[in-house]
């Protein structure tokens, strides 16, 4: 019987019928891909992000912790770690590397390999920062997603002036540690002379130096704050919120995150849509399609949100016409 049922288990394997088997027992002996995650920034107020770069990967069959695994490098708001988190990803030949949070992250990525893929979330042009040749060819061994917010400023900066009285002085608060600190500054400075706004820079890089640029904002002729776009302040979200509101200054954020917090008004890429299609990207790497083939994707929507009920609280009355603007009012 046995020597029968071997026999059996063979002619099914030489006629084809059993092809699938050995191919079933190699797939169980390869292990799951390893994707690098980079970010400069912690996970404590991050988790519906990380959720959206999953659910990208999911988008291409590969489940977390059943056929690919996710290593991640947090910098804890100190972006010059990312050169050791980065190089440790490169020891650990993991088969592609993610970039979220500053341009300073994916900077250290490029640096650290020119072989292994990486796939970036920036928020300014990646071509200026030398990650890709162009946007359409990225060329070499990075693409990713550019969502412009260092470019929406200017932009920013026109919503609040609709808010606030003639006069107030607007201040910037940036993170003088960033890549691209100085090239968001000059921007913002220019978007202000051509408008006739006065602005004044507080530069702050951890949460002790938020907490202390408040009182100094409040000396100010009628303050009112913008800031620079930066993962120390996304993760600090709720801290901006709270201060600007105990100190009962007008704000406006880079993306709908800050508002729902209860900072008053935010425009920007939606980041759950960013870190989805990072996520999209690395699992069709990982499926062959190489990095120089996946042009860099550019968001054409933004969101602008606007939280009623923090405007009420600073007793600001919101024009209609900025309402009538509005993608989402909180109330």
């Amino acid at each position: 019987m046995r020597i029968g049922l071997l026999r059996r288990r063979e002619i099914i394997f030489l006629s084809g019928g059993a092809a699938v088997w050995p191919l079933a027992v190699r797939a169980q002996q390869t292990a799951p891909a390893v994707i690098g995650f980079l970010h400069d920034g912690s996970p404590e107020s991050r988790a519906h992000l990380i959720a959206s770069f999953r659910q990208g990967l999911a988008d291409s069959g590969l489940i977390d912790g059943r056929n690919v695994l996710i290593e991640f490098g947090w910098g804890q708001d100190q972006v010059d770690r990312m050169p050791s988190l980065a190089a440790d990803m490169v020891h650990r030949q993991v088969a592609v590397i993610v970039t979220f949070g500053g341009p300073g992250v994916a900077l250290a990525a490029k640096a650290a390999t020119s072989t292994i893929p990486i796939v970036f979330q920036v928020g300014v042009d990646p071509v200026k920062l030398g990650l890709v040749a162009s946007l359409n060819r990225p060329g070499g061994n990075a693409t990713g997603v550019s969502y412009l917010s260092h470019e929406l400023g200017p932009k920013r900066l026109g919503l609040l002036r609709e808010l606030i009285p003639a006069g107030a002085d607007v201040v910037v608060l940036d993170n003088p540690k960033s890549a691209v600190a100085e090239i968001a500054l000059e921007q913002m400075q220019t978007a202000a002379s051509a408008v006739g706004q006065q602005i004044s820079v507080l530069h702050v890089s951890n949460k002790d130096e938020i907490n202390a640029a408040f009182p100094v904002m409040a000396q100010k002729p009628a303050p009112a704050l913008l800031i620079i776009t930066d993962a120390l302040f996304t993760g600090r979200r709720v801290q901006l919120a709270i201060t600007a509101a105990r100190y009962g200054i007008p704000a406006i954020y880079t993306s709908r995150e800050f508002a729902e917090a209860g900072g008053l008004m935010s425009y920007g890429a939606n980041l759950p849509d960013v870190y989805r299609e990072v996520g999209t990207y690395a699992g069709r790497i990982l499926k062959g399609t190489k990095p120089a083939d996946l042009p860099v994707i550019q968001p054409t929507k933004f969101e602008f949100v606007i939280n009623l009920a923090t405007a009420k609280a600073l007793g600001l009355d919101i024009p209609a016409t900025l309402l009538a603007r509005a993608d989402e009012v909180i109330e």
